[in-house]
């Protein structure tokens, strides 16, 4: 930030602030140099605004206050967006300054680079007031020479003739005061009432308004009460008529059954006969089935292991792939943010050389810009990289987890079969779901654990920013102004006692 410090100096200096050259950064500013260079920007972007504003901070801390707050409203009608109050000059920090500041100097006009020029001082100030003044007039309304007539300009700037006021008084002469018409003569003057008699009449009012308020309280606790009944009736009528309904449909599927049973009794016998041959069928295909199920256990059994193999191999390769990806996102994140730091003050800075007068040299600037710029690019092409590189290893990761997943299912599906009859395999399926359980929670925990560092690595960079703002420093400024303006208010109380 030194070369944006620096450019933000020289532009103040040509604003007309007196800078000492010791100062080279918005570190060494203090409280008045805050002050005044915010004035002079001021003055020299909205003179309405500016030359109602001291540019010397007074010694009183009221007296502060009030300057530092008019400084804060006249930035917020320029249109600044951020947080500006009284505590942005007084107690100030360098990165809200530095905000501040640049936006001023960005509102800086472009056409008063010639007055900028000039030295500071009062001779500036005039010519800045010449052109202003020259500026106000160039916006009036033209008039024409024919309409610029002595009479006229006689009757648009002075009073009227001493001739026409003497005739006027004369003639206001002539009539006494008491015969001159009076409005308020002839209007109908209203009967007033007693003030007892109106207190009464209210207290009157006031007394039944109060009665009918306490019977309309009464009437609605009732009737809360009787809804309050009704409500828990209700409740308990739904209660009753769902267990009648759970009720009704357990004694219709019994009644569904009797009544096939009903319907097959007239033919007993012939559908005794079938029932046999069904049942026998049925144990037929079963042996039937036991048979093919003995002759395939074998190679199911043997896909199973090697897919478990894989399954194991495929969640190492995962968690492998997961901390690359954490790693890489949070490259690409630092990378990012500091990326968008870098155009910040790219943009900073272009603006700020296209202010520059044109007879400063530039070189410098210009490659510095130049390298910035070309840094940002480097910087870029990186953090396109490093996202490529994230996404690719995103959707691998997608696709072996969706393997993963669709192998389990399958295996899970095919040793659950088998499990019902063995107890090799039902031990076997218990590993295989607690080795699954356990891979998803040490990927849990290796994403839980990429998190936390992030987190931690957050609240580091809050804790830098919160101490480059001299925090405790603005907390001394704070009690000893806060001391000053107790002194005061107790000066001014003793005074305003004594005679």
């Amino acid at each position: 930030m030194d070369e944006v410090d620096k450019i933000l100096i020289h532009s103040l200096r040509l604003s007309g602030t007196q800078v000492p050259e010791e100062v080279q950064s918005l570190q060494e500013f203090t409280t008045e140099l805050i002050v005044e260079s915010v004035v002079r920007c001021l003055r020299v972007i909205h003179p309405s605004l500016g030359t109602s504003l001291s540019h010397v901070l007074p010694p009183g801390m009221s007296a502060r206050f009030r300057i530092g707050t008019s400084l804060a409203q006249a930035c917020q009608e320029l249109g600044y967006q951020g947080e500006v109050g009284y505590q942005t000059f007084l107690y100030s920090s360098e990165p809200e300054i530095r905000r501040l500041l640049l936006f001023l100097v960005e509102k800086l006009p472009r056409d008063d680079a010639e007055d900028a020029r000039q030295p500071a001082g009062k001779s500036a100030g005039l010519l800045r007031a010449i052109a202003a003044k020259i500026k106000e007039e160039l916006g009036t309304p033209w008039v024409p020479p024919a309409c610029r007539t002595p009479r006229l300009q006689r009757l648009q700037v002075g009073p009227p003739p001493p001739q026409i006021q003497t005739h006027v008084s004369s003639q206001r002469a002539l009539y006494p005061p008491h015969s001159r018409p009076s409005p308020r003569a002839h209007l109908p003057r209203p009967p007033l009432s007693p003030p007892q008699e109106v207190q009464a009449r209210q207290e009157e009012e006031l007394a039944g308004l109060r009665g009918e308020l306490q019977r309309l309280e009464a009437e609605m606790d009732a009737v809360g009460g009787e809804v309050k009944v009704l409500e828990l009736s209700l409740s308990q009528v739904r209660a009753g008529l769902r267990q009648q309904r759970l009720a009704l449909g357990g004694r219709e599927q019994t009644l569904q059954v009797k009544s096939r049973a009903l319907e097959l009794l007239p033919q007993a016998e012939n559908n005794l006969a079938k029932l046999q041959l069904l049942v026998e069928s049925s144990a037929q295909r079963l042996v039937h089935l036991a048979a093919q199920w003995e002759t395939r256990r074998g190679p199911l059994m043997d896909q199973y292991r090697h897919l478990r193999a894989a399954r194991h191999s495929c969640q190492l390769e995962s968690t492998r792939r997961v901390s690359e990806i954490q790693a890489l996102h949070e490259r690409g994140r630092s990378a990012a943010t500091e990326a968008r730091r870098k155009e910040e003050l790219c943009r900073q800075l272009l603006t700020e050389l296209e202010s520059l007068p044109k007879d400063v040299s530039r070189a410098a600037y210009t490659q510095r810009i130049l390298e910035i710029v070309g840094n940002i690019r480097k910087q870029k092409e990186e953090i396109t990289k490093i996202l490529s590189a994230t996404r690719a290893l995103q959707k691998e990761i997608n696709s072996l987890t969706g393997k993963l997943d669709r192998t389990f299912a399958v295996t899970d599906e095919l040793v659950f079969k088998d499990a019902k009859r063995d107890e090799s395999v039902r031990k076997a399926y218990k590993y295989l779901a607690a080795l699954h359980e356990n891979c998803s929670q040490l990927i849990q925990t290796i994403e839980d654990a990429g998190a936390i560092q992030r987190e931690i690595r957050d609240l580091e960079e809050q804790i830098e920013s919160e101490g480059a703002k001299k925090t405790l420093a603005n907390l001394e400024r704070i009690l000893s102004d806060y001391r000053a303006l107790r002194q005061e208010n107790a000066a001014l109380l003793g005074r305003s006692r004594d005679p």
